[in-house]
């Protein structure tokens, strides 16, 4: 079985890796603050000083992190990346939500080292990683995503693979665009409804039986009637993912003024003090 990697352990990262230790794989782990990774190698898991380290020791490297910048930094710094410490024959596997430009300036310095880099960006948040029943996008050779999906099997429901390099990466954007702009909207529906005198709990209900409802926007919606916004997928994340999808949008003359309108919502919530909460918060930004 090979030995994994697992670079980046936030409220993600450590979940998967912790549930990856629990089925059986070998991994090495790193983390800029020091106490996800105590919690694994009490389980395990082995300590790397730096990412490099950790990648010297590994045949499968794993990031997930927050966004370009941090991917860069843990990859590509000069001292301590963990680019220029993949073995020859390796796989690196960006599992962080990040543009398709980050994926392909990553790819030259993989391949460099004589490795492969799958894109593998997941759809799911806290309860599907416990569960493990994320979906991982990848992009990438497809004996390497293979290998990918053998080395992380107890993450996932499913693996698509979505052709070549950079493709993973890219429609998880689209899916958070998506999602984005449902959460925001159900905000608004559910603030118009309340003021018209709506009990915001039996209106979140009855819109989640309706067949124009999404499972996910049904889910955000009960959690913003109940005002319960403890963090699975925070909006400043969705800040991010929003602005990224308009990048890459905007690249090829692709107008998206929803996913605007979407992220003008989820910043005004960052500005009030919301970054941190649950995207479901974005609610409180309504009357």
């Amino acid at each position: 079985m090979s030995t994994i990697g697992f670079l980046g352990l936030g409220a993600m990262g450590s979940r998967m890796a912790r549930r990856l230790i629990e089925n059986g794989r070998t991994l090495v782990v790193w983390n800029r603050s020091p106490q996800p990774v105590a919690a694994l190698t009490a389980l395990g898991a082995s300590a790397a000083a730096t990412p490099r380290e950790a990648a010297e020791k590994a045949d499968v490297v794993v990031t997930m992190v927050a966004d370009d910048a941090a991917a860069r930094a843990v990859w590509l710094d000069r001292q301590t990346g963990a680019a220029a410490g993949l073995r020859a024959g390796a796989i690196a596997v960006e599992m962080s939500t990040v543009t398709p430009a980050w994926i392909a300036e990553l790819g030259a310095a993989v391949a460099a080292r004589g490795a492969a880099l799958v894109d593998a960006p997941v759809a799911g948040s806290l309860p599907a990683v416990e569960a493990g029943q994320l979906v991982v996008l990848m992009g990438g050779d497809a004996a390497a995503a293979d290998k990918v999906k053998e080395a992380l099997a107890p993450l996932a429901a499913g693996f698509r693979h979505l052709g070549p390099s950079g493709r993973g990466a890219r429609f998880k954007l689209a899916l958070n665009h998506l999602l984005g702009a449902q959460i925001a909207l159900m905000a608004e529906v559910l603030a118009g409804l309340a003021a018209d005198g709506f009990d915001e709990k039996v209106a979140a209900e009855a819109l989640a039986g309706a067949p124009v409802v999404s499972p996910a926007a049904a889910g955000y919606g009960r959690l913003m009637a109940a005002d319960k916004h403890d963090r699975q997928f925070g909006v400043d994340l969705m800040v991010k993912d929003l602005r990224y999808a308009l990048k890459v949008s905007a690249a090829k003359g692709v107008k998206a003024p929803i996913a605007e309108a979407a992220l003008a919502v989820f910043e005004r919530a960052s500005g009030a003090g919301l970054g941190e909460a649950n995207a479901s918060s974005v609610r409180k930004v309504y009357p």
